[in-house]
């Protein structure tokens, strides 16, 4: 049936209007309250005193002029706001990034190096950031943030603290130092402070900077500390005419709007460009999505993972053409617009325009901030960075994740920001492949007084049956670990007395492959070959199927799997008579069990397999 004219217009119409709904920011504005208005400005005039000092300080940070820091910030407000699903989340500028697009940039520029073409490359670099973000929103990749573990993000993060701050010590004592690395750094600065590089009114100002930050956040959490400490320095640099001193000053900002600007970049800039996008692509998104979800539970929304990249993409698209560079969201300017009462997008709106208008009517206005006021911005920022406590709680809870937390930090100390990021991902996705090839398992036992059965490494007294082993290996069984499981259950065959039964608490088996598929048929064939019976209880059914699939039923035999652990240890009670005994294995002999009351009862939960 033809569709009329008339009908077809209408349901476009519709179609149109559904599509111009699901866009957050119409969402926002639909749903908007007149009383959070007041906040939502209020709490835009606060952030923006934090907006605009950090934006400059990590424009500088990545390399670029201080202007495209706001740029940045005023751009990627109003993306997020149009696209962002987050109420409050606020993104700009970022600390952890600034290195990233620094070792992205640096290397395609010529000695010397020209802002104009910096700045088209960081542009760039935002667009294929974009990109990145909104194609993955679209395939729904919003797991990829997990690819970094907690360890590792945190070694990463120690690193990055670490090159920050050395990297910032010589602009906050008012010196240059050409190097490349961390050490070099190192050498350079001790060298430029050994051979009087330093500028004494510099170093007042940028020491001078840090303490009144850090003595503000820590004494008057609620002050904007780090404004307090910009408007001293201006003011410091005005009365005392810092800039005869030999103190670097900011200088006047462009008197204009953020224009529009297609980055023009070289066709050959184009792969490395790709690399250090992708990196920065992950590390804002984990950023993103650990920070949204943090304050979306404090206000009572859901995260939305793929939502927040397609937010975060849009975002870096705006900055990309108008001269910014990439994006990430921030905990500490988030905290800050949600203790000044920001109820919704607006608060960063707000923060947008009065940059804007800072822009168009009073440029001049930071023209006497020192630099070394920014390099305490961005030095105070490193140290917020850095997660001691945390460190120190891996050295004393888990030794293997410590040393996955130090290897990312001396990757990235050592070998560089963009390497950091990707030894810390291999490290984090290697890990779980070790767990996975090295998984833990034991021996089960009952044990008087606990239903279920229960690993005999903490509860060496756990009792047993005569003729039978409970085994439990906590992995799926694939390619790499068959055979560690094969080897196992050959060490518990070799025992003295021999098995009957060797049953296989399989409830933590969730997958097994064609490759371990061939390695149960030979070991069963090689147990049976010495009277010893392969069993299996708590097998999920989709694995059952499999292994059914796979024909090992022609080797093992279908009588030998059971719903439960309990219904395998019943059936072999019934079969040979045998009662359970005291036994004392040592706390290195396997696991402890779970269950039992006494010698001639079978008292116990049907799911309880291990503790």
């Amino acid at each position: 049936m033809r569709r009329r004219p008339g009908a077809t217009r209408q349901h476009e119409s519709r179609r149109l209007l559904s599509l111009v709904r699901a866009v957050p920011g119409v969402r926002a504005v639909s749903s908007y309250r007149r009383e959070w208005l007041v906040k939502d400005v209020v709490a835009g005039v606060v952030l923006t005193t934090l907006l605009v000092p950090q934006g400059m300080a990590y424009a500088e940070l990545a390399g670029l002029p201080a202007i495209t820091g706001l740029y940045t910030t005023i751009l990627c407000l109003l993306g997020y706001a149009v696209c962002g699903p987050s109420r409050i989340l606020v993104l700009g500028p970022d600390s952890s990034l600034g290195p990233m697009i620094a070792a992205t940039v640096l290397p395609l520029l010529a000695a010397g190096g020209d802002p104009d073409r910096a700045v088209a490359l960081a542009s760039m670099l935002a667009l294929i950031v974009a990109a990145i973000m909104i194609l993955a929103s679209v395939a729904k990749l919003g797991f990829i943030a997990d690819l970094i573990s907690k360890p590792t993000m945190i070694g990463y993060m120690n690193g990055l603290a670490l090159t920050i701050l050395i990297g910032q010590l010589p602009k906050l004592l008012g010196f240059k130092v050409e190097a490349d690395g961390l050490i070099g750094e190192c050498v350079g600065f001790v060298r430029g402070l050994a051979g009087g590089a330093a500028v004494p009114a510099a170093a007042a100002v940028g020491v001078g900077g840090i303490v009144v930050v850090l003595v503000l956040q820590r004494f008057l959490p609620k002050v904007p500390a780090v404004l307090v400490m910009v408007v001293l320095a201006i003011a410091a640099a005005t009365v005392l005419d810092l800039g005869a001193r030999g103190v670097s000053l900011v200088g006047e900002l462009p008197e204009d709007f953020p224009p529009f600007t297609l980055p023009d970049v070289r066709l050959d800039d184009l792969p490395l460009l790709l690399g250090g996008a992708l990196g920065i692509a992950l590390v804002s998104l984990a950023d993103t999505i650990s920070n949204a979800s943090a304050f979306a539970a404090r206000t009572g929304q859901e995260i939305r993972g793929n939502q927040e990249m397609a937010g975060v993409g849009v975002a870096n698209l705006a900055a990309g053409l108008f001269q910014g560079f990439p994006i990430s969201a921030s905990g500490s300017r988030t905290a800050v617009a949600e203790r000044a009462g920001a109820r919704s997008q607006l608060t960063g709106v707000v923060g947008a325009a009065l940059i804007v208008l800072m822009l168009v009517l009073v440029p001049g206005l930071f023209r006497n901030l020192p630099q070394p006021a920014l390099a305490a911005v961005v030095i105070t920022a490193s140290l917020s960075l850095a997660d001691v406590p945390g460190t120190v709680r891996l050295w004393r809870q888990s030794r293997a994740d410590f040393l996955l937390c130090f290897a990312a930090f001396v990757g990235v100390a050592l070998l560089g920001v963009l390497p950091g990021i990707a030894i810390a991902v291999a490290l984090s996705v290697l890990n779980v492949f070790r767990r996975a090839w090295w998984p833990y398992h034991t021996v089960l036992g009952r044990v008087r007084g606990l239903e279920g059965y229960h690993d005999i490494r903490f509860h060496p007294r756990a009792r047993q049956l005569p003729g039978l082993v409970i085994y439990r290996f906590d992995a799926p069984l694939f390619f790499a670990n068959a055979k560690t499981f094969r080897d196992e259950i050959r060490r518990l065959a070799g025992a003295d007395p021999r098995p009957v039964w060797i049953v296989v608490a399989a409830e933590p088996m969730t997958d097994v492959d064609t490759t371990a598929a061939d390695v149960l048929e030979d070991l069963d064939e090689a147990l049976n070959a010495v009277h010893v019976h392969l069993v299996f209880a708590e097998l999920k059914d989709p694995v059952r199927r499999k292994i059914e699939r796979y024909e090992l039923t022609r080797t093992i035999d279908p009588d030998h799997f059971f719903p439960t652990v309990e219904a395998a240890v019943a059936a072999f009670r019934l079969k040979t008579g045998a009662e359970w005994t005291d036994t004392d294995t040592g706390a290195d002999s396997g696991t402890g069990a779970d269950t039992g009351t006494g010698a001639d009862t079978d008292s116990g939960t049907d799911s309880g397999t291990g503790r």
